[in-house]
This record gives C-alpha cells, structure tokens and sequence, in this order.
C-alpha cells in the first residue's frame, strides 16, 4: 500500500468520526433543549409566596365563614332588663344568662336548659341590634341540658347543624357565645377537639373530681358522650355553638372544668336533630317516651364497678306505669338494640326515641341472664 492510498484511508477515517461527533453533537443538543432549566434560587421564594397565597385565601374562608355564623348567635336571659343590656356582670351566673344559635328561619333556637329554663317557661333573647323578643321554651331536656326555644320573627340568618358522629380528635373548632355579659357579644375562640365521647360528674355541691361548674342537683348526674375542646368556653357562652371549619354546629357549648385551662365540653348535636327536623316541618314536638333511664358502659364504673358487659346499655331506672315497665323490663338488663338499631351510648337510644311519634311500637333486644329477649313497646307520650 502506498503513501497516497494510506492518505485516502485516514481522510475517510477522520471524516467518519467527524460525521459520528456531528450525529453525537445533534442528539445532545435535543436532549438538552428539552431539559426544564430550573433557577433554584428561585425556589424557596416563590414556594413561600404560594405558601402565603394559600394561607391568606384560607384564612379569608375562614373569616368568611365565622362572619355568616355569628350572625345566628344571640343572647339569652330568664329576665327581661330595662336597660340598655340584658346582661349584667354577675348577671350569667345568678340569672342563668348565656348565649343560643338561631338554626331555623322561622325563629327556633337552641340553647342549654340551665339558660333558658324548662319547657314552657319563658325567658328573652336579645338580637344583635339590641332588639328583644319573649322566648317560649317548646323542648328541653335536663340530663342533656339542651332546650330549643321559639321566637315570632323570621330569620334570614341561620346556622347548618353538622355531624357530631363525623368528629375526629385534632380537629379544628370555634366557640362562639357571650363570654361574661353581652358587651363581649358574639366573640369566637378557637381549638382542637380534645376528645369524643366523655362523661363528667356532678354531685350535690356542684363539684366533683373535675370540679365542674353548672347548676346545682340534689344528686350526682352524669353526663356523657360529651365532645370536649381547648376552644375557650366562660359562663356566659353556654348555649353557644360549637362549629367546625365548616361553619356547622358539631355541638353545644355547655360546661367547662374550672380548675383547669382549656377544658370545656359541648354537647353533640345528632342527638338533637330529629326533633329540629320534626319542629320545622310540623312546628310542634310530642315526645315520646320508653320511660327508662340507662347507662353507657363508660358511666358504669363511677356507679358499681363489678357490673361487667361489652356492649349496649345498661337500664338503671324504670319509671313505674311506663310502657318499659308493663313490658317486663327490669333493672339491670342490657339493651342491646332498638328495632335493627345496635345501642352502644345513651344517646343513640334518646336520638331513635326522639324519631319515633307517641303510639309507635319498637322492638327492644335486651340481655338478661345471658339470654337475649325480644321485647315489642309501645311508646307513650313523655310527661
């Protein structure tokens, strides 16, 4: 092979590897183009600033949302004052002043029976205008302390009631009521459900181990499947509502623990939604009546520790000419459940009772002696 063939063969060598670098060249070129080039230090700032962004749209919903529901909220007195408030300093304690929430628009609301007073008693509520109406109490229930009241006024504000059974530990939640008189009118705090489901204790002297306030009793009285919250609750927001992130009633403010900061209780509102639901539609309630009283199994151990049992309720009290007690129910026996409606608190069985219309017959499971019974009842009208 001669020089000049050696030469021709070198110059297709480097023209191949130039065509080969060129091909190489091109597809880099591509890849890079479609790269995303990012300006990292770019980054933090502009994360932050939709950070911001979303948190101040939240915290307008908030706002929002809160704004709507205040508007529902009221002031509720067992006296009619002729000044300029109905409430007083020392007022929420000695007169049983406090707070409600409108949940209709034909006038009903709803409160704590310690606020308001019993059923047919009447008492005054207070709009934020500083306009007064007379309240007639038309439903109320001392062992759960709530009460629904009735005004003559339409309201185009009103607030939702929510799921109580839905709530969940951690949560957030907002009170709103009329902490120490009504010049503190409609203020909100704001927490966690601290926990579902509690029970607390009363005894005679309006104390016990929690040293809870609410009115005074001739004996111990338990409440329970409470929902309990760090929102801050004083006197005067009893009756107030409990709302979630919503804006829906979850609860009704009703008793805090007066030793300590940040433990105040409400009251779950399923319980009492059948008969908003019958008010509204039929604008009256009659109640009907199984004419027991029961226990939770998480109340059981304040009253006797040995009685054991996993599920239901546990009668404690019978009324005598009850429809209960010419049925042959008996204290002590475990009620399981009503119609196909498992019990496992004592205000499952109020809510199915509260659904229920006089003259109605439900089926009672109940445990006695280890054997199940079925036992039919008809509900008589509650005295």
């Amino acid at each position: 092979m001669n020089k000049y063939e050696n030469k021709k063969k070198e110059i297709r060598v480097l023209i191949l590897c130039l065509i080969i670098l060129l091909v190489i060249g091109y597809e880099l070129i591509k890849m890079y183009n479609n790269i995303e080039i990012i300006n990292y230090s770019k980054v933090p700032a502009e994360r932050l600033s939709q950070t911001i962004e979303e948190k101040n749209n939240e915290d307008k919903t908030v706002e929002r949302m809160l704004e709507d529901v205040t508007e529902s909220v009221v002031g509720i007195s067992r006296i009619r004052e002729k000044g300029n408030t109905i409430f007083t300093q020392d007022g929420v304690s000695q007169l049983g002043m406090g707070s409600g929430v409108i949940i209709s628009e034909n006038g009903y609301i709803l409160t704590n029976e310690h606020v308001s007073g019993g059923k047919n008693t009447t008492c005054y509520v207070t709009m934020e205008d500083g306009k007064k109406y007379n309240a007639k109490v038309v439903w109320s229930d001392s062992n759960l302390d709530l009460a629904i009241i009735k005004i003559n006024m339409r309201s185009t504000f009103y607030a939702i009631l929510g799921d109580s059974d839905s709530v969940k530990v951690g949560e957030s939640v907002y009170a709103i009521g009329n902490p120490i008189g009504f010049e503190f009118q409609k203020t909100v705090t704001s927490g966690i459900v601290s926990a579902v489901d509690r029970t607390i204790v009363f005894n005679e002297d309006n104390k016990n181990s929690n040293n809870t306030s609410v009115k005074s009793t001739d004996e111990e009285v338990y409440m329970s499947n409470l929902i309990q919250t760090d929102a801050t609750i004083n006197p005067g927001n009893s009756g107030g509502p409990l709302i979630n992130n919503n804006g829906e009633i979850i609860g009704i403010n009703t008793v805090k623990i007066t030793s300590a900061e940040g433990i105040g209780f409400a009251v779950p509102i399923n319980v009492i939604k059948p008969i908003v639901e019958r008010l509204e539609k039929e604008g009256t309630f009659e109640e009907a009546s199984i004419g027991i009283f029961a226990y939770d199994k998480k109340v059981i151990p304040y009253l006797d520790t040995s009685i054991k049992f996993n599920k239901g309720i546990y009668i404690a009290q019978i009324s005598m000419d009850s429809p209960a007690y010419k049925s042959g129910l008996q204290i002590g026996d475990i009620i399981l459940k009503i119609d196909d409606k498992d019990l496992e608190r004592m205000c499952d069985l109020r809510e199915y009772i509260y659904s229920k219309k006089v003259g109605d017959i439900v089926s009672v499971t109940i445990l006695r002696n280890n054997k199940e019974i079925v036992v039919d009842i008809k509900l008589t009208k509650k005295l």
